[in-house]
């Protein structure tokens, strides 16, 4: 696969620098920012696999990760989602000022308490086109749910019973173009075989039903 751009990159957010991977295919007309869960990092296996189906489709991706090593020893931390969003939302906005990023559309991938993150920085910023949660924690976001105007695609595992019902309860709070994908047989982690394939596969086509553009044929 051709790449126009594949480094390790430094984020300045606030009073912090972030480590991020940022990758773009030469074809790649959208990038994809993940926001990781409790306890998670740019290095998450599970983030990188969904990652490496996205290239194939020519999108782009950042993963970075949203806390210091010293600030993730804390673990309450991880689950402040007021400091996540933060970070996510200046490391949104380093992205589109890299002349790499130029003309191109944005959209969160989440996963656990990073799902939170992303929907309550996506009702902040209109460049966000488009979320797609995994197995995350919408409900910890709850104020945040109306305001978001991205397409917002939810999937959980049907074995993932207490997120499940959580989700459901805040899928309901969501106004924007939105999907509720259960996946039969997976858990919280998706750990069952093919089933973080399919997690991959629903995420390219959600990105690409609302991040590609769309071509208007003449008449």
């Amino acid at each position: 696969m051709d790449l126009r751009f594949h480094k390790e990159v430094t984020i300045p957010v606030l009073d912090v620098k972030l480590k991020g991977n940022l990758i773009i295919p030469v074809k790649a007309t959208a990038i994809i920012i993940f926001s990781h869960g409790s306890g998670s990092s740019r290095l998450s296996s599970r983030n990188q696999m969904v990652a490496k189906y996205l290239h194939q489709q020519n999108f782009g991706t950042l993963l970075f990760d949203l806390l210091t090593e010293e600030e993730d020893s804390n673990y309450q931390n991880r689950f402040d989602i007021e400091l996540l969003t933060k970070r996510l939302i200046g490391a949104s906005e380093w992205l589109q000022q890299q002349p790499v990023a130029k003309d191109c559309r944005f959209g969160y991938f989440g996963a656990s308490t990073g799902a939170a993150s992303a929907l309550k920085a996506a009702s902040y910023l209109p460049q966000i086109d488009a979320v797609v949660s995994r197995g995350g924690r919408p409900d910890l976001a709850m104020n945040s749910l109306p305001k978001v105007n991205a397409a917002t695609l939810l999937i959980v595992g049907a074995m993932d019973f207490d997120v499940l019902r959580l989700t459901r309860e805040a899928y309901s709070q969501l106004s924007c173009e939105k999907k509720l994908e259960i996946i039969e047989g997976a858990t919280h982690l998706f750990e069952e075989p093919g089933k973080m394939e399919k997690v991959a596969m629903l995420a390219a086509d959600w990105f690409e039903k609302y991040l590609h553009p769309v071509t208007v044929k003449m008449k």
